[in-house]
């Protein structure tokens, strides 16, 4: 299995209730590599173009007007299959619906409100990326676990 990055967003909910750092610890325990960080207020023309598939949705407006309202914690996360496993991480994208254990499970109770974002599909990811950074913005090294992470001797 090859490398893929996801972008994840930690939204204006969990930066607001100070949970930044433990969700990026589960990510750093996992295994997953952190090649790209912004904190930054995502721009409502950008929150646009981030929801744009959902355009004409009820829910399109709302989405948007929460993701712009507050800073946000914007990264790339990279590992081999990192887009399911960040999904398994994250659990459902209803914290009442989600499992404990998972980032919205353990933190999120919200229909609205759910804490963090990431790309669902290896397109949506590239497409995402491109929205928050630039290609000479994504660190490029290697971890010095590599090969305890992936159970390679290589």
């Amino acid at each position: 299995m090859a490398e893929e990055r996801t972008l994840i967003i930690i939204k204006p909910d969990g930066v607001q209730r100070h949970l930044t750092g433990e969700i990026i610890t589960r990510f750093e325990k996992k295994g997953f590599k952190l090649v790209a960080a912004k904190f930054m207020q995502i721009p409502e023309s950008l929150a646009h173009q981030h929801y744009g598939v959902h355009k004409g949705k009820p829910f399109f407006e709302g989405v948007v007007k929460y993701l712009s309202s507050s800073p946000s914690m914007v990264m790339v996360w990279q590992a081999k299959g990192v887009i399911a496993m960040a999904r398994k991480l994250m659990g459902a994208t209803f914290g009442y619906e989600a499992e404990a254990g998972t980032i919205r499970g353990d933190f999120s109770c919200s229909r609205g409100y759910n804490l963090i974002h990431g790309s669902d599909s290896q397109e949506s990811a590239e497409f995402e990326i491109g929205l928050y950074f630039k290609p000479e913005e994504i660190a490029k090294y290697e971890l010095s676990d590599e090969c305890w992470l992936y159970g390679q001797n290589d």
